[in-house]
């Protein structure tokens, strides 16, 4: 199932996305579960497939303005540094990494699928990193690596947008540069695991303006999903509706020569092949 959220007439609604239209879950079981991340948190999958039975959609997805899926996370985890090659485009002679990097984001730094994305006012080097997203269901602590498939309602995508030149204003946080308001986007739904096995293998590419980027596979990545779960969990409770950002293969725009930022204008991909594609426009900051 594919599950999205979304704005109707001003107001948060979440469905269920059949075909190019969406079935108003708000109107069916609002009662029960009244947005996505309630949904997840009381295991309403199935209540929510009972009522899409039959139903035809009530709005095109086209006309709603959807919302980052779990628009109010406690937590936006997100990874650096994850796939093969990725430590090397830093050209510091370090070795691989043995533990994850790790920074967190708050909600109001990303926007839903087809919602602009900003360059700030006060940076010219706003960078594009798709990647591939992790929504837990069910919660845990301490949660044993062999377990960790099991607490994954499903994944979506981000393009992690980043501030490079801001990245580097603290000497060991990157916070600042990945924290801009609307700088980043979710979306455009949650793939459930029941129809996505979260174990992959899944693609990745990020294009810029048609232009391939970046082009990837879970594969490749040095801290797999189960890793992740298990290892944040050690030190975090994860609850319902928490996300993890896995992180971005190579060919960010920063690692270009000269490097290739994004402008007002460009229109930014991210798509991989059994979830969709997240796609927004960049404008400059007002």
């Amino acid at each position: 199932m594919r599950l999205a959220s979304y704005l109707r007439n001003g107001t948060r609604h979440y469905g269920a996305v059949v075909g190019t239209g969406i079935v108003d879950l708000t109107r069916r079981i609002g009662r029960d579960f009244p947005d996505l991340k309630a949904l997840i948190a009381r295991e309403g999958l199935s209540a929510a497939r009972e009522a899409i039975a039959g139903q035809a959609p009530d709005h095109l997805l086209a006309d709603m303005v959807l919302l980052p899926p779990v628009d109010t996370p406690e937590k936006l985890w997100c990874i650096g540094v994850n796939y093969m090659d990725r430590n090397a485009e830093y050209k510091d002679n370090s070795d691989l990494p043995k533990f994850p990097s790790l920074f967190v984001r708050n909600a109001s730094s990303v926007v839903g699928a087809g919602q602009p994305i900003e360059k700030p006012k006060v940076s010219d080097q706003l960078d594009y990193e798709g990647e591939l997203v992790i929504v837990i269901g069910k919660p845990g602590r301490h949660i044993p690596r062999q377990q960790a498939w099991s607490h994954i309602f499903g994944i979506t995508l981000c393009n992690e947008g980043s501030v490079r030149d801001w990245l580097r204003h603290g000497k060991f946080n990157v916070t600042q540069g990945k924290n801009f308001d609307r700088s980043g986007s979710i979306g455009p739904w949650i793939v459930t695991s029941d129809e996505c096995d979260p174990r992959g293998p899944h693609d990745i590419v990020t294009r810029v303006n048609g232009e391939i980027r970046q082009q990837d596979t879970t594969e490749r990545l040095m801290f797999p999903f189960d890793f992740l779960i298990a290892y944040l969990s050690i030190f975090a409770t994860l609850k319902p509706g928490d996300m993890i950002a896995t992180g971005t293969p190579t060919g960010a725009g920063a690692r270009f020569d000269p490097p290739r930022w994004l402008k007002p204008g460009d229109v930014v991909e991210v798509e991989s092949s059994r979830i969709g594609v997240l796609r927004n426009a960049v404008v400059a900051e007002t």
